[in-house]
């Protein structure tokens, strides 16, 4: 017995796995977001952050240091969640017909991605840099990978590969076009 699967149950699968990705993103960004507001206010609570992270010995070392620290964290998981929010739009928009896969929409989603995954790691490597400068001046932190800000190269890689493939979308759009007024 063979078991085909199609491009279209990949892309379903696809689908409802960026569903819950993104919905995971939104968790964490909003539970950062929030811990930090209380616990700007409420220095107890850099003791019991959000999935039991402790940022109290920051908080008692700088509080601006603090406030850079959980802001560099919350932009690039606002960034990831976003970009999330690109490929559920994508999918749910069926802006793009996959027999005529070189058309605007996908190009510009293409590029908005790679400026998306530029920005992740920009702000990644800024972030972590900043952690281990922290950890240089003798300051307890939470493990970097559970702060999830780890893997700027990464991101950076991501964001050269999708703007070749944005540019090769882009020149496959012209010779679409090129071939249409021909014809």
């Amino acid at each position: 017995m063979e078991i085909k699967i199609g491009t279209k149950q990949i892309l379903k699968v696809l689908y409802v796995l960026s569903c819950l990705i993104f919905v995971g993103l939104c968790i964490d960004a909003c539970g950062f977001i929030f811990n930090s507001i209380y616990s700007y206010f409420r220095p107890i609570g850099a003791q019991y952050y959000w999935n039991h992270l402790d940022f109290s010995a920051l908080y008692a070392f700088d509080k601006l240091r603090f406030l850079t620290t959980t802001f560099l964290t919350i932009i690039v998981l606002v960034l990831k969640a976003i970009l999330f929010y690109l490929i559920i739009k994508l999918f749910y928009d069926k802006k793009v017909n996959l027999e005529h896969p070189f058309q605007l929409p996908m190009q510009q989603f293409i590029s908005l991605s790679a400026y998306l995954a530029f920005g992740i790691g920009l702000f990644s490597s800024w972030a972590t840099n900043n952690y281990y400068w922290l950890v240089s001046q003798k300051i307890a932190l939470p493990p970097i990978l559970e702060l999830k800000i780890e893997g700027s190269g990464i991101w950076f890689f991501m964001s050269i590969f999708l703007f070749i493939i944005a540019q090769i979308f882009k020149r496959g759009i012209e010779m679409q076009n090129e071939n249409d007024l021909t014809v």
